[in-house]
């Protein structure tokens, strides 16, 4: 069935698809109308909706009903992500599966209610306490809203670890057409879960290892799924990069910006391309890698002084020139401001 829709209320109707009947949050500008699709939706499939008194109960909510096996999630704010931090490194000590929605916006405090991608460092790299990741995509249109959230689901299962959508607030308050088509997904089976069954009576969740080597074999045992995932769940996307001079890189609606630059770069002759991550974690090394195999200089762009780009430079280890070009408090970068910067490092090339 197509439709118009909002982003924000496209990944409600995603992971309704997904199997998900609970979810409990607060809502926070520029993601509320979550909650409100949420509110709406979840009771009429048996679901529950809870609007918790704050962002640190709506977590523990989802740590408490993740550890019972539901399938279960939350979404927020940069503000209200930085509340849940502890929240989410407990999710991940215990290996709850869980899906987190950040529609970002400007910080840091409480910088302003417009989209910015500045949680970058605080969704890919961890945020809370101790050795652990979460499984981090990026949508870029409102049908991914939808797609990835049924994703974010399936890997959170699959690795039985939080997994988070991150979209900046553009991309959650747009409306596109959105394509929805019910099919029966295969929730898999919890023996984890504390379900007070005779079959899960003996069952405990649990992060707490007292024995520095019990907890250093769990870490291990974080660590193995982990580099299991980095093997396996990369995912991205790229366009004209076969024999491209410039390699534009962005996430997000930066991707969409670049998407287009490159377009119109290629339409007066010049051989610009395009690389888009789509798992911010893992991070699609070797696919950047053999997307940058030919080209001369790598522009980053995002809604950020620079989070991404490290990330970049990082894989790129120096062959390349790796640039940085970014707006932020809620400014996107326009078409033509990516062009000129795309001729500015043409001409420096020749």
């Amino acid at each position: 069935m197509r439709q118009l829709c909002k982003g924000n209320v496209a990944i409600v109707k995603g992971a309704i698809l997904a199997g998900c009947r609970s979810y409990y949050g607060y809502p926070i500008t520029p993601a509320s109308e979550i909650a409100e699709a949420a509110a709406l939706l979840m009771p009429q499939v048996g679901g529950t909706f809870l609007q918790a008194e704050s962002e640190v109960a709506a977590i523990n909510m989802v740590y408490g009903a993740a550890a019972a096996g539901a399938r279960v999630m939350t979404a927020s704010s940069g503000p209200g992500l930085s509340l849940m931090q502890e929240g989410i490194s407990y999710c991940a000590g215990a290996e709850l599966p869980c899906v987190i929605v950040d529609i970002m916006r400007g910080g840091p405090g409480l910088g302003n209610i417009a989209p910015e991608q500045s949680d970058y460092f605080s969704m890919v790299k961890g945020g809370g306490h101790g050795c652990y990741r979460n499984l981090v995509l990026a949508p870029a249109s409102v049908q991914e809203m939808a797609d990835l959230t049924v994703l974010a689901f399936e890997l959170a299962d699959r690795y039985r670890n939080p997994t988070i959508l991150l979209a900046d607030g553009f991309v959650g308050q747009m409306m596109e057409p959105l394509d929805l088509e019910y099919r029966e997904i295969p929730i898999p089976e919890r023996p984890w879960a504390v379900k007070g069954t005779p079959e899960t009576r003996k069952n405990v969740v649990n992060s707490i290892f007292l024995e520095p080597d019990d907890l250093e074999a769990h870490i291990r045992k974080l660590e193995a799924k982990y580099i299991r995932a980095s093997q396996i769940e990369c995912r991205s996307e790229t366009f004209h990069t076969e024999d491209a001079e410039v390699l534009l890189v962005g996430y997000g609606i930066a991707s969409r910006v670049l998407h287009s630059a490159v377009e119109r770069a290629r339409r007066d002759g010049l051989r610009a391309g395009f690389f888009r991550p789509i798992t911010l974690w893992p991070f699609p090394k070797q696919a950047l890698l053999d997307a940058a195999q030919n080209v001369s200089r790598i522009l980053v762009v995002e809604l950020s002084n620079g989070q991404m780009v490290e990330d970049v430079r990082l894989t790129i280890e120096g062959r390349i020139p790796v640039d940085f070009y970014g707006r932020t408090g809620g400014n996107a970068p326009s078409v033509e401001e990516v062009y000129s910067q795309v001729m500015q490092h043409l001409m420096a090339m020749a």
